[in-house]
């Protein structure tokens, strides 16, 4: 058996309960792929969004749902080594990818030194959603697992002063007709490590040629590594602390909280307190 067939057969069989059913449950419990939608599976190298396009795969051929995919890789100025790297990890795994080439590295770098990502961030959502659009995509689809669901709640609470997450889909505000989904909402990180030591897989963890700079400089990235050691430090106080995390941002009690904001407006609780 080719190794390609091995790491796909993995994921159904081995790790079954931990990746395969969580990832199913997330696509139907929030209605993320429907019947005819075209969708653009963002690949960065990484393990998480390599899983999600083998996921991916393995729905369109054996899912009730008809629907198509597009295997994309922005490369916003790789060096050789990492682009080479993730070009052999494609062919390895079996994953038809389709790279185009921005210069959002040379770009961030320029117009801010100190800190480029969170730039670096705005502009790669901008040219991806752009090349969703010419692709004639519907959605898009991200990587982004359980663990990054729980880091950015605290992270809103902790620095953000506000009780927020990330959703597991999302409508576009500046392009019209384009979804944002996050088909690996539920699957936990351990669980995507487990799968690629299993399979003895390597992938990039970043890369970022600024990536040794943006640690040392930019706070968001320091205090999101804070939080996941926080998170397992809970952990080993209460082995669930992680779920309920996740579960109190599904269970909000209107009735116990100061107050709220919708669409950009605030309302306090006093506002209804004697009604």
């Amino acid at each position: 058996m080719e190794k390609y067939l091995e790491i796909e057969r993995s994921i159904i069989t081995k790790h079954r309960k931990e990746i395969w059913r969580r990832f199913v449950r997330a696509v139907q419990e929030y209605e993320l792929i429907k019947e005819n939608d075209s969708i653009m599976v963002c690949i960065s190298g990484g393990k998480d969004s390599f899983l999600l396009a083998k996921c991916i795969e393995e729905l369109q051929r054996h899912g009730k749902v008809k629907f198509t995919a597009h295997y994309v890789v922005m490369d916003p100025g790789y060096t050789k080594h990492n682009r080479d790297f993730i070009l052999n990890n494609a062919k390895l795994l079996g994953v038809p990818i389709q790279i185009f080439k921005t210069d959002i590295f040379a770009v961030a770098n320029k117009l801010a030194p100190q800190s480029p990502c969170y730039l670096c961030a705005r502009m790669r959502r901008g040219y991806l959603y752009s090349k969703a659009q010419e692709l004639g995509c519907n959605k898009i689809a991200l990587g982004h697992h359980f663990d990054d669901v729980i880091e950015t709640t605290l992270l809103s609470m902790f620095y953000g002063s506000e009780v927020k997450t990330m959703l597991p889909k999302l409508h576009s505000d500046n392009f019209p007709g384009l979804e944002l989904i996050r088909p690996l909402y539920l699957v936990k990180e351990a669980s995507i490590i487990a799968w690629q030591n299993s399979n003895d897989l390597k992938f990039i963890n970043c890369a970022c040629k600024f990536t040794e700079a943006c640690a040392k400089n930019d706070d968001n990235i320091s205090k999101r590594q804070e939080m996941k050691e926080l998170i397992k430090n809970l952990r080993k106080i209460n082995r669930d602390i992680d779920y309920n995390i996740f579960k109190a941002m599904d269970n909000v009690n209107l009735n116990c909280v100061l107050g709220v904001r919708k669409d950009g407006k605030h309302r306090s609780f006093l506002a209804s307190y004697d009604k």
